[in-house]
């Protein structure tokens, strides 16, 4: 059994088209979304209507809790609250309760969690080894082998038992099952990693493998809806960094 692992969608139409065509391509037995399928760009409706289409199970992620009105986008940066103030407009109701009854996290096969921050909370950010060890304390008491993340938009591999270890595109990273993991498939919407290539995940519970995966997509297409809706240009400009 294969499943996609997908998250940080952030309404970024082209990214996620062009993911789901891979995704289609690769032919999964499953796909888990991570959440965050708004903020910083400029359809998430089209966004979200792909994922309730396929019937994704999906977890609610902070700028989803925040466009659907269960959080207060106060801590948020300038430009990342203007997005929500801006898409709160526009988000179709069907939508803001579709993705109001997000869940909190998954568990799959008993041993697989998924959550869009950390094990303890969805605004948690996991960027490096330290991060994940901190949060081992929340996995105790649970049979969880592996922590599916989103949230940073870094593709990231920590291991309980080592050091971070470096991740690129098309590279699989074997598990051991008496280890435990953290793994971020990395960002559809807005990558933070210096690659602005949309990004998703691969895993294969029968090999116990994780594929990192890179599609191309129409980057100028989303970075110019964003300035045409009026959004801070700084939003459009840092999708061609992938910063």
């Amino acid at each position: 059994m294969r499943i996609a692992i997908i998250a940080d969608l952030h309404a970024n139409l082209e990214a996620t088209t062009m993911v789901f065509k891979e995704i289609d391509r690769r032919k999964p037995d499953k796909v888990f979304c991570l959440g965050d399928l708004a903020g910083y760009n400029t359809q998430p409706n089209e966004v979200i209507d792909i994922l309730r289409e396929r019937e994704i199970p999906t977890v609610m992620g902070n700028h989803d809790a925040a466009v659907c009105g269960i959080e207060d986008p106060w801590f948020f940066r300038n430009a990342a609250k203007k997005a929500i103030q801006w898409q709160m407009d526009i988000l179709r109701d069907d939508n803001r309760e579709w993705l109001s009854k997000a869940a909190e996290q998954i568990v799959f096969k008993n041993v697989y969690l998924g959550v869009h921050g950390s094990p303890r909370s969805r605004d948690d950010y996991i960027t490096d080894w330290l991060d994940a060890m901190r949060q081992l304390e929340f996995l105790n008491g649970r049979n969880i082998s592996v922590c599916f993340f989103g949230h940073s938009h870094r593709a990231s591999f920590l291991s309980e038992r080592g050091p971070e270890q470096s991740v690129s595109a098309g590279a699989i990273h074997e598990l051991n099952p008496q280890n435990r993991y953290f793994i971020n498939p990395g960002a559809v919407g807005q990558p933070r990693d210096r690659d602005p290539r949309a990004a998703f995940g691969l895993f294969d519970l029968e090999a116990l493998t994780f594929e990192f995966c890179r599609v191309e997509y129409d980057i100028d297409a989303c970075a110019k809806k964003v300035m045409k809706a009026g959004l801070p240009r700084e939003l459009a400009k840092r999708l061609s960094k992938g910063a």
